[in-house]
């Protein structure tokens, strides 16, 4: 018995000891300016990869369909280009976006890129409703307007919070906007896990005769997964950050947990979407290409 209690004890002690040895290290790493610098850089090239092959991509599938104008598909490629490129730029001038003042402009330049992420990957949403829709022979007239009066809604509130920090620039007012992302964050997931559950179960429900419809099946159940996986990650860690110094984002001195948010939250879940959806689409219109009206 003595000696069950000296082992459990010595073997919580080390315990004690190798947690703080690794507290010690992440505070070490987080106010190192030379690992801040490396790890920021780290991200930006990693967010310049990722809009490297979304470009790389659109160029294949205008190439392959110039004659169809701007499709969904095409558009999806260019906002990821785009939202990629800008938090490169970004995350490579780190130094001096962090200190900008007012901090709203931080605040702004920080946030609008998690918008348009957001806007991006709601787009397949709208893409997969359209398609479930017409299967089930419902009109879809609504469904695009409603995407432009909910993405708008979106915008004018996140630029009345902006304009609410610059003049209240508190805690609270910080609170608040963390929690409005989070709550932006935790719609888009229940959209992909409403829609693309929904397409999913209504694929299953077909023979699956052939490896084409199988892959659109695993797309379909693959891409839901990962990005309601990436939504409800956004929402938990923001909603933490509201109430939590010590769980900011978006903070010089927070290198490894800014790395893993934006590891988890956007460069994993935008590359694995991509790789997913590298499919080129046929010479001719299909009636899943659908163009933007």
């Amino acid at each position: 018995m003595g000696r069950d209690v000296f082992f459990w004890h010595s073997f919580w002690q080390e315990g004690l000891i190798k947690l703080e040895a690794a507290s010690d290290w992440w505070d070490e790493v987080d106010e190192s300016q030379q690992w801040q610098d490396g790890i920021y850089y780290a991200l930006c090239a990693a967010y310049s990869l990722v809009a490297a092959v979304a470009l790389i991509q659109l160029i294949r599938i205008q190439l392959r369909v110039p004659e169809y104008g701007w499709t969904t598909q095409k558009i999806f490629h260019l906002m990821n280009v785009i939202v990629n490129g800008v938090r490169a730029i970004l995350l490579g001038f780190h130094r001096d976006i962090f200190i900008l003042r007012p901090k709203v402009l931080t605040a702004i330049l920080l946030d609008l890129p998690g918008l348009l992420f957001f806007s991006t990957y709601t787009l397949l949403v709208l893409f997969w409703a359209e398609i479930y829709y017409q299967a089930r022979s419902l009109s879809t007239d609504n469904l695009r307007p409603a995407y432009y009066i909910i993405n708008g809604g979106i915008y004018f509130i996140q630029a009345c919070i902006w304009i609410y920090l610059g003049v209240e620039d508190n805690s609270a007012s910080e609170a608040v906007a963390k929690l409005f992302f989070a709550v932006v964050s935790l719609f888009a997931a229940l959209g992909f896990l409403f829609y693309g559950g929904r397409l999913f179960f209504m694929l299953r429900r077909f023979p699956i005769e052939s490896k084409g419809r199988r892959k659109k099946l695993n797309e379909v159940g693959f891409v839901t997964a990962i990005c309601f996986t990436c939504f409800v990650i956004r929402c938990i860690v923001v909603a933490l950050s509201a109430f939590d110094k010590d769980a900011d984002l978006d903070v010089l001195d927070h290198p490894i947990l800014n790395l893993i948010y934006y590891m988890l939250v956007e460069i994993l879940p935008s590359a694995l979407v991509l790789f997913i959806l590298r499919k080129l689409p046929p010479k001719r219109m299909s009636d899943q290409y659908h163009p933007i009206h």
